[in-house]
């Protein structure tokens, strides 16, 4: 592959796609098989039988039914890649878990010591930092979203996967 100074090559998936893929420039990577993403059994992830727990399992639940069918669209995801994006759902409801706690208990706690920041503002701060991450990885921030181009369909019947 040779390499233009101070740019950086395309990804061989939108290279294919706006039709500029040169073997010399790109490089295919590992290509997967076509397959349906499955959901997780959220209960395993976030177990707990408080409302707190249920709450972050249909907080979770509810962005992978947003997030998904974008993602296997544009992004061409499988079941194979979707660790990263349960990820992304856990994070996302620990963040709201942790948001509902601290509206409930307050931002500042008694400790042993006297008054001291609650536990969760640490943790909601980490999360939001990951998740903050793991959105830009997926294209799912405006700026990001431009770095990704949608596929297009595939007419070609010769693919190995079909």
């Amino acid at each position: 592959m040779v390499a233009v100074p101070g740019r950086k090559p395309k990804p061989y998936i939108q290279a294919v796609r706006e039709g500029t893929f040169r073997a010399d420039r790109n490089k295919q990577g590992v290509r997967f098989a076509p397959t349906e993403v499955v959901e997780p059994r959220w209960a395993e992830l976030l177990p707990g039988s408080d409302p707190d727990a249920k709450q972050a399992r249909k907080d979770a639940a509810d962005l992978w039914r947003r997030i998904v069918p974008a993602l296997v669209f544009s992004a061409g995801l499988v079941d194979v890649q979707r660790e990263p994006v349960i990820d992304l759902c856990v994070t996302w409801a620990t963040i709201k878990q942790g948001v509902r706690i601290l509206a409930r208990e307050g931002h500042v706690v008694q400790g042993a010591h006297g008054k001291a920041r609650h536990p969760w503002n640490t943790i909601v701060a980490q999360h939001r930092q990951h998740y903050r991450s793991l959105i830009g990885e997926f294209g799912l921030t405006p700026a990001s979203a431009t770095r990704i181009t949608a596929p297009e369909p595939d007419l070609d019947d010769d693919d190995i996967w079909d």
